[in-house]
């Protein structure tokens, strides 16, 4: 099973690793991953602000000239480097999912590897939560393929019957819901002085236990509305 979640060379460039003969096509193929990998660092480090095209290809070894055959500008680059991590994650995350376990198994492994994930590229917080604002096309490309591949699990187990039937349009609100937490609970247990730290066993068990048996006894039936609160001054 893979242990490195970097951005991942492309197949055939790995040759070189043998001392292979690279092709063209590998040469540039390679180096445009040595230029993801450098982008990733930097952006982690310094924030998309800083990420300048000088400290970009000298953090990759590679002459700036280099830079513009493979990306016409910097934002360029920029958009696509948040969603080049996200493929990566899902890659990732679906090694370490059992194929032959309940969905509701499956969904805790898929949680615990996110956390798993982060350890292994501490930067994907910063680089996520600054895209927003500094490469808006990579940040909304990032969250339609994520969104999309956790929509298209929970459809699988809603119709083995593994997830309850909700709509496809109340799939994509819970996705959303679980990619939220996902986000909030990494800033608050994941990351401690700068560094990426294991995550509390409670964390996950309280993810697991509300996904199980939900948060009240006391819910409506699927479809109904709560009913609404008294108003002021007027509760017997």
């Amino acid at each position: 099973m893979t242990t490195t979640a970097s951005v991942p060379a492309p197949g055939k460039a790995r040759a070189k690793l043998t001392g292979a003969k690279l092709t063209r096509a590998e040469r540039n193929e390679l180096t445009k991953h040595k230029l993801f990998e450098a982008a990733r660092k930097v952006v982690g480090r310094l924030g998309y602000a800083e990420a300048s095209v000088a400290r970009i290809t000298a953090e990759a070894g590679v002459a700036q000239g280099t830079f513009y055959n493979h990306f016409t500008n910097r934002q360029e680059l920029l958009d696509q480097l948040l969603p080049e991590i996200g493929k990566d994650m899902l890659r990732f995350i679906r090694e370490r999912t059992r194929h032959d376990a309940p969905e509701s198994a499956r969904e805790a492994d898929r949680f615990r590897a996110f956390f798993d994930y982060l350890k292994e590229v501490p930067e994907f917080l910063r680089i996520l939560n600054e895209a927003e604002l500094f490469a808006p096309e990579g940040y909304r490309q990032h969250i339609k393929t994520i969104a999309g591949s956790y929509a298209r699990v929970l459809r699988r187990g809603r119709d083995k019957g593994e997830v309850q039937r909700f709509t496809d349009k109340e799939i994509e609100v819970i996705v959303h819901m679980f990619m939220g937490a996902r986000g909030y609970l990494s800033q608050c247990y994941a990351y401690a002085d700068h560094a990426v730290t294991a995550v509390p066993d409670y964390v996950m068990s309280a993810y697991g236990k509300l996904l199980a048996g939900g948060l009240f006894t006391d819910a409506p039936a699927r479809g109904e509305a709560p009913a609404p609160a008294a108003p002021a001054g007027r509760r017997g």
